[in-house]
This record gives structure tokens, sequence and C-alpha cells, in this order.
């Protein structure tokens, strides 16, 4: 441990679209914000090429250029932006407590959480090549679908969000082939039966993803195993995209703030505000439904708004 404690006004913890908004809002309010950036500096975008439907980008920005002028401007307004991440929480009293990198220890008077969610991929070599690579592989319909307009793709995953991603797809691409893992879908019955009557999508059940297969750059089919025969299959697209879920970058405030099943940091309707004072949540920490930057950018804004009023009402600011 560390033999000295820093202490700040507002600590942003995550460096996505959300915790960036949060440091510029925090840092022209005086806030003096100290913003940590995590395991993956940047958050999710920086695994993604081209962000198209950000505003105020006529031509379009790569994730990874979007991140470093965010984070130039978080910093042109006094943003202590430092690499680190928090491995530990204390939660119990007024200030709030937290431990960097297992070590340093920094007390703060409010916290705002902004860690993001990351997508459950299936953990294929292939499949991770072609994510990387940025020719062909997705976790996010809305955010890469344009990009596969009039062409013929393939989304894994059988729950509401794989059915509402194979529907949006559906108005893009003239072939959508979902695949089931099981012999039946997870989703609620009445998002099933709208997948099932759109004319252009093909269900198939009992099949996996064998291996992701392209030119190096870009996909150009899969091949596919029905797991129950041992049959495999190769079916001709352009774009694979992953819709087995998201995993919320929440587990070390486990314990302290209400969460739902999955570990959503559960937010009072209407705001930023936890169940604990002083702390707030924005961005993918606490939104398993939109899951956009804009939408990211928006929670990191009310989130240093509703910090700065808990300051003024505690006269600490």
């Amino acid at each position: 441990m560390s033999e000295e404690i820093e202490k700040v006004k507002c600590l942003i913890i995550g460096s996505g679209p959300a915790g960036y908004t949060a440091a510029i809002y925090a840092s022209r309010a005086n806030m003096k914000p100290v913003l940590y950036q995590g395991l993956q500096p940047g958050g999710q975008l920086t695994t993604t090429n081209d962000v198209e439907n950000f505003p105020g980008y006529p031509d379009g920005i790569t994730g990874p250029e979007m991140m470093i002028e965010l984070q130039k401007q978080a910093e042109r307004f006094g943003t202590d932006v430092r690499s680190g991440w928090i491995t530990k929480v204390d939660f119990t009293g007024p200030v709030h407590k937290v431990w960097v990198d297992g070590e340093k220890e920094v007390h703060a008077d409010t916290i705002i959480i902004s860690t993001g969610a990351s997508a459950k991929y299936l953990g294929i070599e292939s499949e991770q090549h072609y994510l990387n690579t940025g020719g062909g592989v997705s976790a996010c319909a809305v955010c890469d679908g344009f990009f596969y307009k009039g062409q013929e793709v393939v989304i894994v995953g059988a729950g509401d969000s794989a059915c509402e991603e194979a529907g949006y797809l559906s108005n893009i691409c003239t072939k959508v082939t979902m695949l089931v893992r099981r012999n039946e879908f997870r989703a609620s019955v009445i998002m099933e039966e709208r997948v099932k009557a759109i004319d252009n999508i093909e269900i198939m059940y009992n099949t996996e993803i064998d291996e992701v297969l392209g030119d190096g750059q870009n996909v150009e089919k899969v091949r596919v195993k029905n797991n129950k025969t041992g049959e495999t299959t190769e079916i001709p697209c352009t774009g694979v995209f992953i819709a087995i879920g998201h995993k919320p970058n929440t587990d070390i405030f486990k314990g302290w703030l209400d969460m739902d099943e999955t570990g959503y940091i559960k937010n009072i309707p209407g705001s930023a505000k936890t169940n604990i004072e002083g702390v707030f949540v924005s961005g993918d920490a606490a939104d398993h439904v939109y899951r956009q930057a804009v939408t990211a950018a928006g929670t990191g804004c009310m989130a240093a708004l509703d910090a700065e009023r808990y300051l003024a009402a505690k006269g600490l600011h």
C-alpha cells in the first residue's frame, strides 16, 4: 500500500464516451476530475473501425481516433487522465475509497462509474482474427450493419437481442442466416415469432460456427456444424454478427451497488444516481438496452451534472 492517500473531488472510472463526456462536463464545472482509463483505454469503440452514426462526424471517424479526440477535449478543460485500473472499492462512508492497481489509495467525494460492458465472443481464433482486421466480425448490428447493405450475413444467438438484431439486419441485407445453438430460442415468444415471419431470415437450429473463413482480411463464408449430427456446411457471407450477450464490467462493485441479475448497475430512474450517495453510473455499465456511443455520452453528461449538484448540496463545491 502506498503511504499517501490522495483526495479528489470527482473520480471517473473508465474512459469510453461516457467517461470522457462526464470528464468534459466535470472539468468545465471546476470539479477537477481524475479519470482512470481502465484495462481498455477508450472502451469498446477502440475495436470499431468506422463510426458513422455519432453526430458531428459527417465523413465518419474510426473508433480509436474518436476516443483520442474525446480524451484531448477532456484534457483541454483540465481532466487528469491516468492509466491504471481500480481493483477494489469501499463505499461504507461519506468518503468513497478506491484502490488503483492494488496499491494506491484514493478518496473521492464523488465517483462516476463508466466501466462499460464487454461483448461476449465465441472464442474461435478465426473469429478474433476477423474482429481485429475489421473485415467482417462484429458484436453490434446497429453499429455496423450499414456496411453490409445488400449483402448476406450470419448472426449467432437466440435471445431477444439476437432476434432484434436479426430483424434490423433483415431490412438492410439480402439474407440473414440465424444460427441457434439449441433446438429452440431463448427469446420471448413474441420476438421469436417476429423473426420467423421475416422472409429473408433463415434459422438453423442445433448449429454452431466451426470456423470463419476469408481471404485473411475480409470474411467470405463460415463453416458451421450441426451439434446433433456432426455435419458441416459452408454458408457464404460477408458479415458475422455475434449476439450472445454482453458482460458489464462491474464485478468490483458487487456487494456495494444495486445490480440486476446480469450485473448491470441500477440507476435511480431519470438520473445517474445509484443506491450509494455520491456514486453515479453512466454508459454501458448500466445500459443493456441501447448500448450506443451517443447514449453513453448522454448519460456521462447526466452523471457529471448529478455529481456537481451533489457536491453543491453538501457544500463541497
